[in-house]
């Protein structure tokens, strides 16, 4: 039997909406996982790992091409997780949870900014870039 068009089957709804905040909690650990990675890893870069001075003043590309191990996979990582943030937000819009759209959209704000604040550390070598970069992944661990 099949339902007329237009007419809602009874509780398909609310197991898709269940599907996808099952989805997005599974989302936001997998995000909030590689989050506290990459903030260990920047405190190791940070402590041990010296920034060739050839990479001052050129930003991620050098950092990553010609950056010291460490600093690469920080880099790598941190882009992964602009990518798990923009995901989780889309994920996020289809459940249509909007607590979760402001979550996920402040998350995302934060890990771009933190990239930002990346790439001015790398370039500069200031240690305010290094601090709001630190500050925006604690935003994000929060959301």
């Amino acid at each position: 039997m099949s339902a007329p068009t237009g007419t809602a089957i009874p509780g398909t709804a609310g197991r898709l909406t269940a599907r996808r905040v099952s989805g997005l909690r599974r989302a936001g650990f997998a995000a909030f996982v590689m989050l506290v990675v990459q903030f260990a890893l920047g405190m190791y870069v940070n402590l041990y790992v010296a920034v060739p001075g050839a990479d001052h003043g050129n930003g991620f590309g050098q950092a990553i091409a010609n950056g010291p191990a460490g600093l690469t996979l920080h880099i790598v990582l941190g882009l992964l997780r602009i990518l798990a943030a923009l995901g989780f937000g889309v994920q996020a819009i289809l459940a249509r949870r909007p607590a979760l759209i402001a979550a996920a959209v402040l998350g995302l704000l934060a890990m771009i900014g933190a990239a930002a604040s990346g790439s001015t550390f790398t370039g500069s070598g200031k240690d305010g870039a290094s601090m709001a970069m630190a500050l925006l992944a604690a935003v994000g661990l929060l959301c």
